[in-house]
């Protein structure tokens, strides 16, 4: 039997997999080096952007790689194909949302130490994206989130707003404790806590 091509490889493997691989990842499941592994995940995103009617793209979030849906055609798809999220990850996924870019560290305080499990989950599913900010990490959202929730943005200025909107109608974080320092907003700069917003305010 002859061999299958490596692009056809990962584009099978992400799809069955259902979730974001590092580059190291997909190496180690396919038997391939890195190097040789990361022209052909170019390669496969040049493919499925120029394959005419397809419903998928491959996106690099962070350092990871996940098949998604189009945001054009995401938003015509029925909720009953949103990605169902665990329970346990929804807080935290509310929370990187209505604060983004929100610090790792920021969120540790409102969530304890079962926030660094939530992100590492979170970020495997290819909800969040997270990147180095001097000792924390700086935590926002991805397209594959927007899809999850149903939401008809992919723009980050976007979905927050939109989930701000979200937030004020569910009442999805009151049960978290203290309103008010739930929703103080963070200096993105700084990583102070700069006077809180009533929620859905103009920022």
């Amino acid at each position: 039997m002859s061999e299958m091509p490596l692009e056809m490889l990962i584009e099978a493997t992400l799809f069955s997999s259902g979730k974001s691989m590092s580059v190291e990842e997909l190496s180690n499941a396919l038997g391939y080096d890195e190097d040789e592994m990361l022209d052909c995940l170019g390669s496969l995103q040049a493919t499925l952007r120029r394959r005419k009617g397809g419903a998928l793209q491959l996106a690099e979030i962070g350092e990871r790689w996940a098949l998604e849906v189009k945001p054009a055609i995401a938003t015509h798809l029925p909720r009953e194909t949103k990605t169902d999220m665990p329970p346990k990850l929804l807080k935290a996924a509310a929370l990187i949302a209505y604060h983004q870019p929100m610090s790792q560290s920021r969120l540790v305080e409102l969530l304890g130490q079962k926030a660094y499990d939530y992100v590492r989950e979170l970020a495997q599913l290819g909800m969040i994206d997270r990147r180095k900010d001097g000792n924390t990490r700086r935590l926002a959202t991805t397209r594959r989130f927007s899809e999850a929730f149903g939401c008809p943005h992919t723009d980050r200025k976007k979905v927050k707003a939109w989930f701000r909107e979200q937030v004020q109608s569910s009442g999805l974080l009151d049960e978290l404790g203290d309103r008010t320092q739930i929703l103080k907003e963070e200096d993105a700069e700084a990583g102070t806590v700069q006077t809180s917003l009533p929620v859905g305010e103009e920022e």
